[in-house]
């Protein structure tokens, strides 16, 4: 992995740890229900943002090292199994 996505991926999983011990309280101090969804949802589109990133480093170091090397074929099949992936959301 790319040390500058490396390090944007660590930064944005350390936010969402604090969102979630945040989450967690919400539920122990029995804060307002809509509250706490409005709060899980930052948290998946946090992780969804760190899904992305961590998406964009793939494509741009494995899968273009594999199609400059001549594996195609293995290229497309990243690709695919990523696609797959994402229609599972």
């Amino acid at each position: 992995m790319r040390k500058e996505y490396k390090n944007k991926a660590k930064r944005r999983l350390k936010i969402i740890e604090g969102q979630i011990r945040g989450l967690q309280k919400m539920v122990e101090d029995g804060k307002y229900c809509v509250d706490i969804i409005t709060q899980a949802e930052a948290v998946k589109s946090a992780l969804s943002g760190v899904e992305n990133l961590i998406l964009e480093n793939h494509l741009s170091t494995h899968v273009m090292e594999q199609i400059g090397g001549g594996q195609k074929n293995k290229a497309v099949s990243e690709i695919l199994k990523v696609y797959k992936l994402a229609q599972k959301k």
